[in-house]
């Protein structure tokens, strides 16, 4: 089963992540694109979020993605619809060049665990206005099916919400009733 963990940034992705491994030490941890591309191979990306970064860590995660087989058990930090939302909130245009390589890397995967912002547990993140923006662009691409990835890739979407518990407990739940 290949899971990947979606939202913008400061949802609680790693943290849900680091939950899920202590119960599924079964599987294996695909980390954040950017901190791979940074830590193990030197890159350096832009001080302000821009297109190109995006689009470079959208490359990576296909190619991650990619390397894995069907059977594998990995769970991902971030998926190629992240990079999608982030690249169409700071240029809808650029967004349309992208949307083959995100249909083709979702096709790697099994499952998809959105994590919507929770406006009751507001936390303070770099880029606010871009992590709300990135927030409705992946709420519309998952519970609206924008720009048809959802229906062209056939891949299982949740949205996980509430403690770090119950995100795990909505996860559990789900991968236990997948084939």
């Amino acid at each position: 089963m290949r899971i990947a963990i979606s939202g913008t940034h400061c949802t609680g992705k790693s943290t849900l992540i680091d939950e899920f491994l202590r119960v599924h030490p079964g599987f294996v941890h695909e980390p954040e694109p950017y901190t791979v591309l940074v830590e193990d191979f030197g890159e350096e990306f832009s001080e302000e979020p821009n297109v190109d970064d995006f689009q470079r860590q959208l490359e990576f995660n296909v190619e991650r993605l990619k390397h894995h087989a069907r059977e594998a058990r990995v769970i991902y930090e971030r998926c190629p619809i992240d990079f999608l939302a982030y690249i169409a909130a700071l240029d809808t245009k650029s967004a349309e060049s992208v949307l083959n390589q995100v249909i083709e890397g979702m096709r790697h995967l099994d499952l998809v665990v959105y994590l919507p912002l929770d406006h009751n547990h507001a936390i303070e993140a770099e880029y606010p206005k871009l992590r709300k923006a990135v927030d409705r662009r992946l709420s519309a691409i998952y519970n609206e099916d924008e720009y048809a990835i959802i229906s062209a890739s056939g891949i299982d979407v949740i949205e996980a919400t509430g403690s770090t518990e119950q995100r795990l407990r909505t996860i559990t739940a789900s991968i236990s009733s997948l084939p």
